[in-house]
């Protein structure tokens, strides 16, 4: 643990703001997670009803331990404003527009706060102590209910106009593909998220039942041949957005996290192919291509990450 002037242990609160839940805990300057709570969003209750929740949590969590924090980093969910630290309109949290979590954290808790975008902060923690560690152009993607994407370019977060976070997991893979939440048709996520792949076995497995990505992974294994294409499937398209990524951006490492990849085994293959044969005018082997390794606490490292990246600056990322 990094030790401050007079002792005073280095601990930040990290803050992950998720579409059905926020995890708060306390993480230390290598990356560890101390403490750990999960607790429901409750939309309805409005953001600052959850603030003053998040406030109870981080009290409790430092009396328990002897800890003070030192910092907030905050991942959140959906579009974000990363200098003003105020939260955009995000789908899963309707009139939440225009909280501002780091003013009021800040305000409370005396020290620095710092907000990103939960794909930015993902892939601040895989840059800073996780698989992506040492790269300085690294694209992090998260599989799971939606695709989240986060590009550090030259060791920068790289933003849009405005501070825009692009949505790369909105690119059209298939133009005459589903329709997407977005109001596109055809994207990335709408084609090779958990949801797209569950909706694809539902209409195709005549009567086994709605089944989630974890169930049809497991058929898969047990040899069920519409899972297994259910898999394959997926794979191919996740391979197609990754090979576009790739021949954009050309980067040294793209980490793959998300509950999709817990099933890593049974994707990676077909990835690869794809994006070998998709990739052709670029040295694609020189990209490697990592599994995530923080585990379930990557959006509470990665929001710890986030603080370090705005007033830390560890690691000569800027």
């Amino acid at each position: 643990m990094e030790t401050l002037e007079g002792g005073e242990i280095r601990m930040l609160a990290g803050i992950d703001v998720g579409g059905t839940k926020i995890a708060v805990g306390l993480v230390d300057a290598s990356g560890h997670v101390v403490r750990r709570e999960d607790t429901p969003i409750y939309v309805s209750r409005g953001p600052d009803e959850a603030t003053e929740r998040i406030l109870a949590i981080l009290r409790r969590q430092m009396e328990g331990t002897g800890l003070k924090v030192t910092g907030v980093g905050i991942g959140c969910t959906g579009p974000v404003d990363p200098i003003t630290g105020e939260v955009g309109d995000v789908n899963t949290l309707p009139g939440w527009q225009g909280w501002k979590p780091c003013e009021a954290l800040s305000a409370e808790m005396q020290v620095t706060a710092a907000m990103e975008n939960d794909a930015d902060a993902a892939l601040l923690g895989e840059a800073r102590v996780g698989a992506g560690k040492g790269a300085r152009n690294l694209i992090c993607v998260t599989v799971g209910t939606g695709i989240g994407v986060g590009l550090l370019i030259e060791g920068r977060i790289y933003r849009g106009a405005g501070h825009s976070h692009p949505e790369i997991g909105h690119h059209v893979i298939e133009a005459s593909g589903p329709l997407c939440s977005c109001g596109a048709y055809g994207c990335w996520e709408a084609l090779a998220a958990g949801p797209a792949m569950e909706q694809w076995f539902a209409q195709e497995s005549g009567g086994q039942g709605a089944l989630d990505a974890r169930a049809i992974c497991a058929l898969a294994r047990s040899g069920d041949s519409t899972a297994t294409r259910a898999v394959q499937r997926t794979a191919g398209y996740l391979g197609t957005g990754l090979a576009n990524i790739i021949s954009i951006f050309m980067p040294e490492t793209i980490v793959l996290g998300g509950s999709v990849f817990d099933s890593a085994d049974l994707f990676l293959p077909e990835i690869r192919r794809v994006v070998a044969q998709n990739c052709r005018l670029v040295p694609h082997e020189l990209c490697a291509i990592s599994l995530a390794s923080l585990g379930r606490d990557l959006g509470l490292i990665g929001a710890a990450q986030v603080w370090h990246h705005r007033f830390g600056n560890a690691e000569g990322i800027a």
